[in-house]
């Protein structure tokens, strides 16, 4: 049985609590939160016996083996340092930090201390995916050559939100525009370059962003994401051969599309039960028990890889989250 933690109680942390019920092998022994009630009320509604209203005692108490962080953005790092300094397994709601900088740091804290850290990027950890990934070792699509990618959603007007707050890292790069990049990044690996637009809003955050990125042979990702305007959700990977589409959610994705450029479409769904978090979770709890302190399907190398890439798609725009003592860092631009 491994004992999780969750570290905030607000929406995406209740649905990591109830997708815990899916998972025979583990169950929610502690919530933290910086406010009190809201950790009861967490608590209380799955059934765990503790609750904390600091990151510190949280962090400290020994009935937990893993911690689920679901705070938001600009306090992931202080969350993590918590957790891996008191020998407590982390998996971290992406995006992972607010820059590579913050990134680095935490990492090299998990591996100093040989305690695991995983970024929760849990669209990779989808029952579909393992399908995706065969299709592509078999070279199904011939050589892929071009990834589009597309997630924008329309919100409502609340500046105080975290989506509009830029001291809560709002703005579409890091609230959706991650998914695309981290997938880019599965795809294709790192950009050797970076090219991006985006429109800044009243708050200051980035209310819509394109990114262009090459890859090494030649390759491309084209992206676009948004957090005030509703579009098609469309992910594409297309090859010499074909092309391979993950249906929308994409993010949560359920089925995907093969397509040859010549040829009937084929077509694999993969449903699931609850809200899907079970499956990232299940993958930390093989990592513990096989005694694993990085992971394979999300490593931390190209978390960092991730974040450096976010840093160098906004580098152009000027834009700063309160608390950087510097301008990203744009190492592919």
């Amino acid at each position: 049985m491994i004992r999780w933690g969750i570290l905030g109680a607000g929406r995406i942390a209740r649905k990591f609590a109830a997708s815990l019920r899916e998972l025979p092998d583990a169950r929610l022994a502690a919530v933290g939160s910086r406010s009190a009630e809201r950790a009861q009320a967490l608590a209380a509604e799955f059934g765990a016996l503790r609750c904390h209203a600091s990151y510190r005692t949280f962090a400290e108490d020994p009935e937990v083996d893993a911690v689920y962080v679901a705070t938001r953005h600009p306090w992931h790092r202080e969350a993590m340092t918590l957790c891996l300094r008191a020998g407590r397994a982390v998996l971290c709601e992406k995006p992972f930090t607010v820059n590579a900088v913050e990134a680095r740091d935490v990492v090299a804290l998990a591996r100093s201390r040989k305690v695991f850290l995983m970024e929760a990027m849990w669209t990779r950890f989808f029952p579909v995916m393992t399908p995706l990934a065969q299709w592509l070792a078999a070279g199904r699509i011939g050589e892929p050559r071009l990834f589009q990618g597309d997630f924008g959603f329309l919100n409502d007007w609340k500046p105080e939100g975290r989506h509009l707050n830029l001291a809560l890292g709002g703005g579409a790069l890091l609230d959706v525009g991650v998914y695309l990049v981290s997938l880019s990044s599965k795809f294709f690996g790192r950009p050797e370059s970076v090219v991006s637009q985006a429109a800044l809003g009243e708050t200051g955050v980035d209310e819509s962003c394109g990114m262009v990125f090459r890859h090494s042979g030649g390759r491309l990702s084209v992206l676009t994401a948004a957090i005030r305007t509703d579009t098609r959700k469309d992910v594409v990977l297309y090859g010499t051969a074909g092309r391979i589409e993950i249906h929308v959610p994409f993010w949560k994705p359920s089925a995907i599309t093969f397509t040859p450029l010549q040829g009937a479409a084929e077509r694999i769904e993969r449903p699931y039960p609850n809200f899907g978090y079970q499956f990232e979770a299940a993958h930390v709890m093989q990592c513990l028990r096989e005694g694993r302190t990085e992971s394979s399907l999300m490593p931390l190398d190209e978390t960092i890889s991730i974040m450096e890439t976010l840093d160098a798609v906004r580098a152009p725009w000027g834009l700063r989250y309160p608390g950087e003592c510097a301008a990203p860092e744009a190492p592919c631009v």
